[in-house]
């Protein structure tokens, strides 16, 4: 997709904003009450009243209007700053349903009733649910908390079951991405949001990893200077940014046809990068950022957790090889020269 001058202005303008927002309150104490299970309602009210959770939203409907490469970012930079909130779900759950509300919302799939690992599912006004026989609205007071725990970043994640709900047509571009599969078909948002901010926690990772090098001395010498250490740094950079351009392509694909198959092979890419990258960065700091006094840990585990999250690299690898074979080998050629010419026109956009 093309942005005229305006467009690309207003992104940037929400995308600094943003950026000052998420920098300035977000706080190593609000991680660390995060971590202990604590919604925090004040900052989500700073969240919802920048406008972030519509900004996938068109303005016809109430939202902000981004392009989705734009709207994704956001989501990016929340895993830049560890954001300890549903901005994902909820930016989804306003796109999906046409909806304009500020309160958070959930992404749940479900075969059998029961709504497993819900994030934040106790603190989320609505969920939004995919089942077999398409999608249902469920506000919370229609909904039952059953059990609670959460992921190793410290996230709640939330067995519910719903006793009720509203049903909820799919958008038409999206069932015929999914092969009218409801649920493979919300999977596949909730998968390129969790990539866009692993994307995101990954370039802190880098940041932080990158300064550590250049500033601890050892034998005499920053660690940067070792060559051991430059090609860490190296690979590092080369998977982030990997992931952010993945990302960007499958954002590119929202409102098209192609969009399973690309958010796929992003959260395939990106989950693939994300060990790397918490590998990569665990070893330049040392036993220093295993510490709980240190702040890696909030991106690395954020890192591991959400590579799981709505289908993990291996799950999606089996579902692209399961297409790929099914199309026959005739046509993975023209796949890839499709997929290359895509992404050769989107980086020139």
């Amino acid at each position: 997709m093309t942005l005229d001058h305006d467009q690309v202005e207003i992104a940037a303008i929400v995308e600094d904003q943003a950026d000052r927002l998420l920098r300035d309150a977000i706080t190593r104490e609000v991680l660390a009450a995060a971590d202990g299970g604590v919604f925090d309602a004040a900052l989500w009210q700073k969240v919802s009243e920048a406008g972030l959770p519509l900004a996938l939203l068109g303005e016809e409907a109430g939202g902000i209007g981004l392009a989705p490469r734009q709207a994704f970012r956001l989501l990016r930079l929340a895993g830049q700053h560890a954001l300890p909130l549903p901005l994902g779900e909820t930016m989804l759950f306003a796109a999906l349903s046409g909806t304009s509300g500020d309160a958070p919302a959930g992404l749940a799939l479900s075969a059998d009733g029961v709504l497993q690992r819900v994030a934040f599912g106790a603190d989320v006004a609505v969920v939004l649910l995919a089942e077999v026989g398409g999608w249902r609205v469920v506000p919370a007071s229609e909904l039952q908390v059953t059990s609670e725990g959460r992921n190793i970043a410290g996230a709640p994640r939330v067995t519910l079951t719903a006793t009720g709900g509203t049903s909820l047509l799919l958008p038409g571009w999206l069932a015929r991405s999914a092969g009218e599969d409801p649920v493979l078909a919300l999977r596949a948002c909730g998968a390129l949001a969790r990539a866009a901010g692993m994307a995101g926690a990954m370039r802190r990772v880098l940041a932080m990893a990158v300064d550590h090098a250049a500033t601890r001395v050892q034998f005499g010498r920053p660690l940067a200077r070792f060559q051991a250490i430059q090609h860490m740094l190296a690979a590092a950079a080369e998977e982030s940014a990997a992931a952010s351009a993945i990302v960007d392509s499958a954002a590119e694909a929202w409102g098209q046809e192609d969009f399973v198959m690309r958010a796929a092979v992003a959260k395939s890419r990106a989950g693939l990068a994300a060990g790397r990258v918490a590998a990569i960065g665990h070893q330049v700091h040392a036993a220093m950022g295993f510490t709980q006094e240190h702040d890696l840990h909030f991106f690395t585990r954020r890192l591991l957790s959400w590579r799981d999250e709505f289908g993990s690299d291996a799950e999606w690898d089996g579902w692209i090889g399961q297409r790929i074979c099914t199309a026959g080998g005739g046509a993975l050629w023209q796949t890839l020269i499709d997929a290359t010419t895509t992404v050769e026109r989107e980086a020139r956009a």
